[in-house]
């Protein structure tokens, strides 16, 4: 392996994310538990890590994002939710190491080597809900549209979780996608990280040049914010700052503390870092018009 460009592929940086994970957890005051992810990384990920020093030094946005989704999950679980969708599940270990209902069923899409390289790893351990592995790029459209029929037909009420995926998509492809999520009515709540322009352009500097060079650039930041996904038909009802959550955390430097006191934009200034987790309810193709109405209020 090149250590200049340690990521090859795009499903490289489930093994590089997932050190951060297996971090967190080994602290004496983890504010997570993830048993599985030392393993899933392997000594790739290890070596990834060990040449991504401006992430391991901003580990705090992983550990937050990490948080604040087992949150979500927890909440929407608890108030009915009947399925999760992960969408480029990545080496999630959410189904073996949350506290989750055996009936609810887990829904894992990712790229076949990816759910093929989890199942070995995680031959030995048990889920602990119903889970099923779907082997798809995303990018197939006509396989995703079908996909989600299926499912949106098979469930009442679906969250969507989709972390670290959408800044590698372009605006119309996020588009698309919140827009084919979004016609399955039972697809109630969509959960998803987001990146103001200002931060995008920061990773793009620091960490950028090995997502380029594997074919995977950094390029969704919208400046619309949540708001971008309103036309598609997805109001956002939540959204948390990943540097306020870690200064809650105390996962903070000294500097980063400091700049955690300033009003938190909530995505919505485009010339501002920020990086953070959103909620978005379905309001369904025939009420995007009202969905936006009251997003402006």
């Amino acid at each position: 392996m090149n250590l200049a460009n340690p990521i090859r592929n795009i499903s490289d940086t489930a093994l590089w994310v997932a050190v951060y994970r297996a971090q967190e957890s080994e602290r004496a005051d983890a504010v997570f538990r993830d048993p599985y992810a030392r393993k899933l990384a392997g000594d790739r990920g290890m070596q990834i890590a060990a040449g991504m020093p401006f992430a391991q030094r901003h580990s705090w946005s992983y550990t937050a994002r990490t948080w604040l989704v087992d949150q979500f999950i927890e909440r929407e679980v608890q108030q009915g939710a009947d399925m999760v969708i992960n969408l480029a599940a990545g080496l999630d270990s959410r189904p073996y190491r949350m506290q989750l209902s055996s009936s609810l069923r887990w829904i894992e899409i990712d790229l076949p080597d990816m759910l093929t390289y989890k199942q070995e790893v995680l031959a030995a351990d048990r889920p602990l809900c119903i889970l099923e592995r779907v082997p798809l790029d995303l990018k197939d459209i006509a396989g995703r549209r079908a996909l989600f029929q299926r499912l949106g037909d098979e469930a009442k009420r679906v969250l969507v979780v989709s972390e670290g995926l959408i800044i590698y998509f372009e605006a119309d492809g996020a588009a698309e996608l919140a827009r084919d999520l979004a016609a399955r009515s039972s697809f109630r709540c969509w959960v998803t990280d987001l990146t103001s322009p200002a931060l995008l352009k920061m990773l793009q500097k620091t960490i950028g040049d090995p997502l380029v060079d594997a074919g995977s650039p950094l390029k969704f930041a919208p400046r619309e914010g949540p708001e971008f996904f309103v036309p598609y038909g997805w109001q956002s009802v939540e959204t948390r700052s990943l540097l306020h959550t870690a200064a809650k955390l105390k996962r903070l430097s000294f500097g980063m503390r400091l700049l955690s006191l300033l009003p938190d934009p909530a995505g919505r200034k485009p010339d501002k870092p920020w990086g953070g987790v959103c909620v978005l309810e379905n309001c369904g193709p025939a009420r995007t018009k009202s969905c936006a109405a009251a997003d402006r209020q």
